[in-house]
Order: C-alpha cells, then sequence, then structure tokens
C-alpha cells in the first residue's frame, strides 16, 4: 500500500498544473503515479483542499443498534440458528448482509446460538 503524497509534493504538483502542465505531465515530471495526480487535481477543484483522505479506520458495524433486539431473540429460544436470527431480522425489515455479520455482532456482544444437543 502506497502512502500518501508529502504536502509539499502535492503543492508543486498543484502548482504545475495551475502554470498550464496537464495533470498527466506533472505526474510523470515529479515521478508520481498519472491517477494520484488527476484525483488529487479533482479533489483539489472540487473542494480546494490539498488535504490527503482518509486512510484506514473503523466501519460502525452492520448490525449496530440491533443489539438489544439480538440478546432477545437468543433468549428467547435457546438452540437458535444463524439463519432463524437472520429470517427474524430480515421479517422485521433490517438488513443484516451475511451469516457472519451476524455471528460476528452475536460473538462481540458475547451471546451464544450454538445448539446443545
Amino acid at each position: 500500500m502506497a502512502a500518501p503524497l508529502s504536502q509539499d509534493l502535492r503543492r508543486r504538483l498543484i502548482q504545475a498544473v495551475a502554470a498550464g502542465s496537464s495533470a498527466r505531465e506533472a505526474a510523470r515530471r515529479f515521478a508520481v503515479s498519472e491517477s494520484g495526480a488527476i484525483k488529487l487535481v479533482r479533489r483539489v477543484r472540487e473542494t480546494g483542499s490539498m488535504a490527503s483522505g482518509q486512510i484506514g479506520g473503523h466501519r460502525k458495524p452492520l448490525l449496530a443498534g440491533h443489539e438489544a433486539l439480538l440478546r432477545e431473540l437468543t433468549a428467547a429460544k435457546d438452540n437458535i440458528t444463524l439463519a432463524e436470527i437472520r429470517a427474524e431480522l430480515v421479517a422485521r425489515g433490517i438488513e443484516t448482509g451475511c451469516l457472519a455479520t451476524i455471528w460476528h455482532t452475536l460473538r462481540r456482544l458475547g451471546l451464544s446460538h450454538k445448539k446443545t444437543a
């Protein structure tokens, strides 16, 4: 994974484009990728900012906000399966993604869905 361009390099690249050079020519001149230069020029034109975008971070879980319902479902039936939980969520109009999404959420909450028999 490549690192973001330095602010100095960003500034020089934008100055070269402002002076009449194309984004591709400026990319070759400063030895950066053409697509990176084009995206930078587009960002500056649209937002006025040369700052790099966020790299990485944490996504909010898909089932965030439905923890109480998941606790209720697992408490109501001891041997509930992931497929049954998904069916119940879908019936209530909740987007679930795949079974792994439900499994990860249950694990994060410390809930069990395993069959005992």
